[in-house]
């Protein structure tokens, strides 16, 4: 295999680096019909609080299971 004749330079190594970035993720503001209040959460995620999604029952939250075994 090929290897490089000459050392590639710290402008060119940042060029090539320069579209290495992290995004932010998409955080909603909305409110929930599931516990009745604003909140964020991430786009097409459950709400973390209640585990309502589009209206539905999507995930069971520890804390109202263990509330309604009792």
């Amino acid at each position: 295999m090929p290897l490089p004749k000459r050392r590639h330079s710290n402008q060119r190594t940042r060029k090539r680096r320069t579209h290495y970035k992290l995004t932010a993720p998409n955080v909603v503001q909305g409110y929930c019909p599931g516990c009745q209040r604003q909140n964020s959460r991430l786009d097409h995620h459950a709400c973390p609080d209640c585990g309502y999604y589009n209206g539905k029952q999507a995930v069971a939250i520890k804390e109202r299971v263990a509330a309604a075994e009792e």
